[in-house]
């Protein structure tokens, strides 16, 4: 092996030495370096060359054409069933509420009231617009684009601005619709109640009709363009809702007439949603001297938030389309088949949308005792490391306080009105509280831990909620007691336990009965199917609700008893549905 030498050891080298420093231009330019520039074929590769935009775009447009008739067939059709039952069902409701407005001198009244909330109101409906616009663009956006573009088509040589650009627009473009049809049912209302005519009304309305639905699909795509607004939505929503909360007592007060006139300038000048307020207080002789300047302020921050908003459009990273792709579809599934806590779940799951959750650690209950407070201290525990749940519960118990106030303040069948929505108010106060119930309901085995049979957990997931639900209510029926009415100390708490056990049976109904929905029953009416799904559905809130309401007519003795009655009996009827879980 020693004697073997390399055949071109000692061969003498004949090519060139490069200069030390300078480079092989052959070697470091590879073959492009010996193409012709003048040769089209031989053209070093670019970007614009290798833009399939337009070709990929035609060819989808061929492919799409035959599913895009069949499915604006399907669209026509559900708009066309919906107008039917808006018209069938809505349209008399609607005509007997503007009758009641226009009755005598009952709009006298309405109108003043509504004059003096006006400022108020037109920041709360603002406000509410934007803070429904930022939470939709957690999970879902202005842009959402199909499964098969988010995960195909994006992935081909195309522009991405002219795949989601589209979309964004169709947003932008069904939004005003929307707030048109809103400004003009406002502006009916100011006609009937003789605050301004009806051309008048349009033309106020109409700045913010435009405007704030432009402005609230822009909010949203500022939040699903940049995860930090995501994270900041959820950290202030619940201000955000305290301070709707505000608005709303502001609106209340203001129509029995304690006004604030620097406060109501303020937020007329605050921002957009005072801007497009302001030719509506105009318009129904309220003081907004300054109202052109505010619509044109108005129109140069949507024109500059759509400016920013098209330019986000396109810069949608693929990843997160794709996570709302899958949402979009997983929430349409299960709304089509009336699955409406599994499209609830899908909306939390994508959006972060659950509580925040901190640490807490109580030493959980002993002995014999112990074993039956098991239940209730861990979902104490539960609402303890998130304290969000408390205090929705905490605004809803207001909200149902001051609307069963305000009922009875006007007496009449406007009485029946307000109980009845403080009573739904009520229940979902209550039901935020009932939420271990139906996480249990959701996957019946996570009860497998618990040493009971599963109609007693659900019993026992119903303590906490009826015990704290009191609790709120006695609270919110403070200032009723000290304006002489001590009465709501005992009712108002008497309808917790009723409505924790409506919850119960709200969270125990099992999946959706869609043979309800198809009975082939022939009546004047059609087919009752539809309305029989839906008793049974809202089961739950429909017999604590309508029980109590009628409870509270009575004498407040025969009401708490009545009231303690219905509890006993949605708890049975719980306990039987809770059951039925299992078989």
């Amino acid at each position: 092996m020693s004697g073997d030498t390399h055949p071109n050891v000692d061969e003498p080298r004949t090519e060139p030495l490069d200069e030390p420093g300078e480079p092989d231009l052959a070697e470091c330019e590879g073959p492009d370096s010996l193409q012709d520039p003048d040769d089209p074929d031989d053209a070093p590769w670019s970007e614009e060359e290798d833009d399939r935009t337009g070709e990929v775009m035609a060819w989808l447009r061929n492919k799409r054409r035959a599913r895009r008739r069949a499915k604006g067939r399907e669209m026509a059709v559900a708009a066309y069933t919906v107008v039917i039952a808006l018209a069938g069902y809505g349209s008399s409701f609607v005509v007997s509420f503007l009758r009641g407005l226009d009755d005598g001198g009952a709009h006298g009244a309405v109108a003043r009231e509504l004059r003096a909330a006006m400022p108020a109101l037109a920041a709360f409906g603002a406000l509410a617009l934007g803070v429904l616009a930022a939470r939709d663009a957690l999970w879902r956006g202005p842009v959402v684009v199909p499964g098969p573009t988010a995960g195909w088509l994006l992935a081909q040589p195309v522009r991405r601005e002219r795949v989601l650009r589209p979309w964004f627009w169709l947003t932008a473009g069904l939004a005003p619709l929307a707030g048109l049809l809103a400004g003009l049912g406002f502006a009916a209302v100011l006609d009937v109640t003789r605050l301004a005519s009806l051309g008048g009304a349009l033309l106020a309305v109409l700045p913010g009709a435009v405007c704030l639905p432009l402005l609230a699909v822009a909010l949203g795509m500022a939040v699903e363009r940049r995860p930090a607004w995501g994270r900041a939505v959820r950290r202030w929503t619940a201000p955000a809702v305290l301070l709707l909360a505000a608005l709303a007592a502001q609106a209340a007060l203001a129509a029995k007439g304690h006004r604030s006139p620097a406060v109501e300038q303020a937020e007329l000048w605050s921002g957009p949603w005072g801007w497009a307020g302001q030719p509506v207080v105009h318009a129904v002789g309220g003081r907004a001297p300054g109202w052109p300047a505010a619509v044109a302020l108005l129109a140069v921050a949507t024109a500059a938030a759509l400016l920013a908003a098209h330019r986000d459009a396109g810069r949608v990273p693929t990843a997160r389309l794709r996570e709302r792709a899958a949402t979009a579809a997983a929430v349409s599934a299960v709304a089509w088949s009336l699955e409406l806590r599994a499209a609830k779940l899908a909306i939390m799951a994508a959006d972060g949308g659950g509580p925040a959750v901190r640490t807490l650690r109580f030493r959980p209950p002993r002995g014999r005792l112990g074993r039956h407070l098991l239940v209730p201290w861990r979902d104490l525990l539960t609402l303890l490391r998130t304290p969000g749940r408390l205090g929705k519960a905490a605004v809803w118990t207001a909200v149902s306080a001051l609307a069963a106030g305000a009922g009875a303040d006007l007496g009449g069948e406007r009485r029946w009105v307000g109980l009845v929505i403080g009573l739904l108010a009520g229940y979902l106060a209550v039901g935020t509280l009932a939420e271990p119930a139906r996480l249990e309901t959701d996957d019946v085995r996570r009860a497998a831990w618990a040493p009971y049979r599963f109609r007693r957990l659900m019993l026992l997931h119903g303590v906490v909620p009826a015990v704290l639900g009191a609790g709120l209510g006695l609270l919110a029926a403070v200032p009723y007691a000290a304006a002489g009415h001590p009465v709501a100390l005992v009712l108002l708490p008497a309808c917790a336990p009723a409505l924790a056990a409506g919850s119960l049976v709200a969270a125990a109904r099992g999946p959706a009965r869609t043979q309800l929905l198809f009975l082939g029953l022939a009546t004047p009416a059609g087919d009752p199917g539809p309305l029989i799904y839906l008793a049974w559905y809202a089961a739950g809130p429909l017999l604590a609700c309508g029980g109590l309401a009628l409870a509270l007519a009575g004498p407040p003795a025969q009401a708490v008893v009545v009231a303690l009655a219905l509890a006993a009996g949605l708890a049975l009827l719980a306990g039987r549905a809770s059951d039925r879980l299992f078989r």
